[in-house]
């Protein structure tokens, strides 16, 4: 198989069954906060590194405000 028959294959996928799934990931010990949506429309992520410690919480709390729709999870804890 191809490099490009595999892609088509990902592109194609049938996403029209998947739980909508939508998260905010704060890995504290690298700093990692990661945006994921799952859903019947297909996924989308977005990861970036904002410092370990307090500034990636900061910016997790941040995105919660502006996405309340989103769950917080803070060091595999999630934060209500």
């Amino acid at each position: 198989m191809t490099r490009n028959e595999l892609k088509q294959l990902w592109f194609n996928l049938d996403y029209s069954n998947v739980k909508e799934r939508k998260q905010i990931i704060v890995e504290t010990n690298y700093g990692h906060v990661e945006i994921r949506q799952e859903g019947p429309d297909g996924f989308s992520t977005f990861k970036t590194n904002q410092g370990k410690g307090d500034a990636c919480v900061d910016h997790g709390i941040y995105q919660k405000l502006e996405k309340p729709e989103y769950e917080l999870i803070i060091d595999g804890t999630i934060v209500k």
